[in-house]
């Protein structure tokens, strides 16, 4: 979906594994320090990008707690400080479709989860369904829709 609405959209495409996979080249996955520099890398490429004027897509697994919260604040800090607009969207699936799309073979380019296990496992310790605490919040229930599709709704209703 992300790729889809870069193309419609000319924003770059920000993925979030890109920032974790680097750090966890050489510090271990679930490290203070290793998780601080993730997320000072994200909001440092987010608030560069607000300067420039360059529009970013940023996805990223929300999960609801005081540090998911803390993060988002301080990205619409920065974006706003810079007069950018955050706009934040929910993609939501059955978990049927959930489990199916967790094989899909394109996950394997940035280390995302492809595991049913660590992903029931997750959801089990994670509020992970829980909308962004952020007015104008978009959410698409994506279960039968083509990632075009979604792309099409998300440029529509922000007027991208």
């Amino acid at each position: 979906m992300a790729k889809e609405l870069s193309k419609l959209t000319g924003y770059k495409l920000f993925h979030n594994h890109l920032t974790s996979d680097v750090v966890r080249s050489i510090l271990p996955h679930g490290t203070k320090e290793g998780e601080n520099l993730v997320n000072k890398y994200r909001l440092e490429l987010i608030e560069v990008a607000a300067k420039k004027k360059i529009d970013v897509i940023f996805i990223f697994l929300y999960a609801k707690s005081q540090s998911d919260d803390g993060f988002i604040k301080k990205v619409v800090r920065r974006v706003k400080k810079n007069r950018g607009k955050v706009c934040f969207v929910q993609l939501t699936c059955s978990k049927k479709e959930l489990m199916r799309r967790i094989k899909n073979p394109t996950r394997k380019d940035f280390a995302k989860i492809r595991e049913l296990k660590i992903l029931e496992e997750l959801m089990k310790r994670h509020d992970v369904v829980s909308p962004v605490s952020y007015p104008g919040n978009f959410v698409i229930d994506n279960t039968t829709m083509s990632p075009k599709k979604v792309a099409i709704r998300i440029k529509k209703h922000f007027d991208l």
